[in-house]
């Protein structure tokens, strides 16, 4: 008893020393403490896929290896742009000095340009910064030509620009045609041709010889061995039609066709007349075959005499330049000059003289064969009632000229049209020959005083 005793209290008391230290063995358990588990790596629901540009741009979920890569690359961009911008700020802050001396001296030309400028003539060249210049309002200067201008446009009779105060020249007129002369230029064709004239078949053929032919067939005057006419002379009453024989002129032929009326040589300065005379036939010149035709030169033509004003004796200096352009050392070649009046007793003699003038044509009163003509003419569009006799009309001892005709044609009409009716009556066309007669007598009524 006394023996088993020790032996069971060593049994309960654990066994050998040596197996504590066994790994199934109890003495592991209790020395384990307790270890939480690892916090979630996301708290929350759970993250949908990004989708569109926003997932595009955003980084992936690299190892930290990838993600530096990445970020060294972008601030290697950023210091690229950043470089580039450096670069930019410098050679703007390198050209600014640059502009700020252009723009002052921008400023300093326009300064010596002045404005407005004045528009002169250059008579010569004394050297390279200097020359002799000459305006429409005053005598001739002594002036510098500034640096800037193009000294190899420089010519003596060019048109210049002025400054305003010191006269110096400062540019230069590119465009050498007057601008007058450039409105006198017909661009586009009239639409009366030679059948709208009703009768003048001698004035047209007349006209077709002097004019159209020596430019359409100048052989032909070579072969027979004569010269050409250089111009022609359109006189008679008005209204008989030299305007409109002009017009179907530049309607007929293809040459270059420059209108202008005699009142328009006349000029305010002294000298400008002349001038534009001289620039009207070089122009003409230049575009030649050319017709210049001048109507109403009785403006510019009329009979010298004593004048006692200034403008008198520019009208008739005016009128020297135009004789010596019609015949002077200069040929004229295929320029044809086609004059028009109806005072031809009040022109010049010098301007009529032969070798200016050689062909004066003659227009007349119509007679009663040109009166039906123009009748025709002028009613071929209009509704005509039955009872409309036009010979009565015609075979009148009134003196009706083509434009009066005319008149009675378009106030028949109009009279038609007042009463409200499309065709033309009889009565309409009395009424309206007896309106005409009265305006063309001055407001006198006809057999007031017989």
């Amino acid at each position: 008893m006394g023996q088993g005793t020790p032996g069971g209290m060593g049994k309960q008391g654990g066994g050998a020393p040596g197996d504590r230290n066994k790994p199934g063995g109890d003495g592991d358990k209790k020395d384990r403490k307790f270890e939480p588990p690892a916090a979630p790596s996301r708290v929350g629901r759970k993250q949908r896929r990004q989708k569109g540009p926003e997932a595009a741009a955003r980084l992936p979920h690299v190892a930290p290896l990838s993600k530096c890569r990445l970020r060294l690359l972008k601030l290697e961009r950023v210091k690229d742009y950043l470089l580039m911008e450096e670069e930019f700020v410098a050679a703007q802050e390198r050209l600014r000095p640059t502009e700020e001396k252009t723009e002052e001296d921008r400023s300093k030309v326009d300064d010596l340009r002045g404005t407005p400028m004045s528009v002169g003539s250059l008579e010569e060249i004394i050297d390279e910064s200097h020359a002799i210049v000459s305006s429409s309002v005053g005598p001739e200067y002594y002036v510098g030509i500034l640096s800037f201008v193009d000294k190899d446009q420089l010519e003596p009779g060019c048109s210049i620009l002025m400054h305003n105060k010191v006269l110096s020249v400062v540019g230069i007129l590119q465009d050498e045609v007057d601008p007058m002369v450039s409105v006198m230029k017909v661009e586009k064709a009239p639409l009366e041709s030679y059948a709208d004239i009703g009768g003048l078949d001698a004035q047209i053929q007349e006209i077709k010889e002097a004019v159209e032919l020596p430019l359409t067939h100048p052989e032909l005057y070579e072969d027979i061995g004569i010269r050409p006419p250089k111009g022609v002379i359109l006189y008679g009453e008005p209204g008989t039609g030299k305007t409109l024989l002009a017009k179907a002129v530049a309607n007929s032929t293809s040459a270059t066709f420059l209108r202008v009326v005699g009142s328009e040589l006349i000029q305010k300065y002294l000298g400008d007349g002349p001038k534009l005379v001289r620039e009207l036939f070089r122009v003409a010149d230049e575009l030649s075959p050319s017709i210049v035709f001048i109507d109403e030169i009785d403006a510019v033509g009329t009979k010298r005499y004593d004048a006692h004003s200034g403008g008198e004796r520019e009208i008739q200096r005016t009128m020297l330049e135009l004789l010596n352009q019609l015949d002077g050392f200069d040929s004229r070649g295929d320029v044809k000059v086609i004059l028009a009046t109806n005072r031809i007793e009040s022109l010049d003699p010098a301007l009529l003289r032969p070798g200016r003038i050689d062909r004066k044509i003659e227009f007349p009163l119509p007679d009663i064969k040109t009166r039906r003509r123009i009748f025709q003419i002028h009613t071929a569009k209009m509704t005509l009632s039955d009872d409309v006799n036009l010979e009565e009309f015609v075979m009148t001892k009134d003196e009706f000229s083509g434009a009066d005709i005319k008149a009675i044609c378009t106030e028949s009409g109009l009279l038609a049209l007042r009463e409200r009716r499309m065709k033309v009556m009889h009565a309409d066309f009395k009424k309206a020959k007896e309106k005409v007669m009265f305006k063309k007598k001055e407001g006198v009524p006809e057999g007031l005083y017989m």
